[in-house]
């Protein structure tokens, strides 16, 4: 019997994205051969990253601009059973090299007609990135059937902290007076662990072509938690995100230096709203949210699963 075969694209800087595919696809080894793409950009993106270099990235990201990827070493003809796609957002949006990639000619081809799952290692919000990579996949003719998100659990204003340090200087790990504020940055070791779980369902669901209920089995283990509050900021977060990455543009292409003092000016806005602004309005939308809560729970099912309806 012929053994079937998976192809698992992925970027990651830290690792940390790569230690969660390999604890999701454990129990998948008994039925698949993997093939693996780690999508290297060229040039490479910086980790870590120089401190405006960090902004650089935000109006490309935002309107899912490409950069040019190495070539890939999978057969985009080879007949793959079944396609995991790992990413993580940056700025509320696909990673560059995964946009970019999702914008092949060999993406397509691969994608289309096949099975995929789209896992995200993420901070905390990733409801607006992978919106639009579940319309790339469908629009490629692919047939998403699972999404599994792992993200820091700590409280949003302490994971902004850890997050940025981690980006900035490279350090997960923080010592001193630090050390003993603020945890670790990333998903937890136990929760990147744990996540086997899901492999386990996914073997079942395709060993007996049950795909239909696989996302809904994800979920009952797990897969996918929304926070109706973050979700609610995050779409807000976007709609600005947009209209501040094409006022960035005006100023040039990547990288261009003449655009340093609008994200410059992004900088500070990112960082009043996150601290000044959403406290606040974050009380406000959790009592919308109470008094609508029957819209609420719908926009939370929606988004925890693949339609693009």
């Amino acid at each position: 019997m012929r053994r079937k075969k998976a192809l698992i694209v992925y970027y990651t800087q830290t690792g940390q994205l790569k230690s969660i595919i390999d604890s999701v696809c454990n129990f998948l080894q008994e039925e698949f051969d993997f093939t693996y793409e780690e999508l290297k950009p060229t040039p490479a993106f910086p980790f870590p990253w120089p401190d405006m270099t960090f902004y650089q990235v935000f109006p490309e990201s935002v309107q899912e601009i490409p950069c040019k990827l190495e070539v890939f070493s999978f057969d985009p003809e080879e007949n793959f059973d079944l396609v995991i796609l790992a990413y993580q957002p940056w700025y509320l949006s696909p990673s560059i090299p995964f946009t970019a990639f999702l914008q092949t000619k060999a993406a397509a081809k691969v994608l289309k007609g096949k099975p995929v799952i789209t896992i995200l290692g993420s901070r905390n919000m990733w409801i607006m990135a992978q919106e639009r990579v579940k319309k790339r996949i469908i629009d490629m003719g692919g047939n998403l059937i699972g999404n599994i998100v792992l993200t820091d659990r700590h409280h949003n204003l302490v994971s902004v902290v850890t997050i940025v340090r981690w980006m900035l200087k490279g350090e997960k790990h923080g010592g001193g007076l630090y050390g003993k504020l603020f945890p670790p940055s990333g998903i937890s070791e136990k929760d990147i662990s744990e996540a086997e779980k899901y492999g386990f369902l996914i073997r079942d669901a395709i060993k007996h072509n049950a795909l239909e209920g696989l996302q809904d089995a994800l979920i009952v283990k797990g897969a996918i938690k929304i926070n109706p509050v973050l979700m609610t900021v995050e779409k807000r977060g976007f709609m600005m995100f947009r209209g501040w990455s094409k006022f960035v543009l005006k100023k040039g292409g990547a990288g261009d230096l003449r655009r340093e003092g609008r994200l410059k000016m992004f900088r500070i806005y990112l960082f009043t709203v996150i601290y000044l602004v959403s406290p606040i309005g974050g009380v406000v939308i959790w009592l919308n949210h109470k008094l609508n809560y029957r819209k609420s729970q719908k926009m939370v099912n929606y988004y925890s699963h693949n339609e693009n309806t």
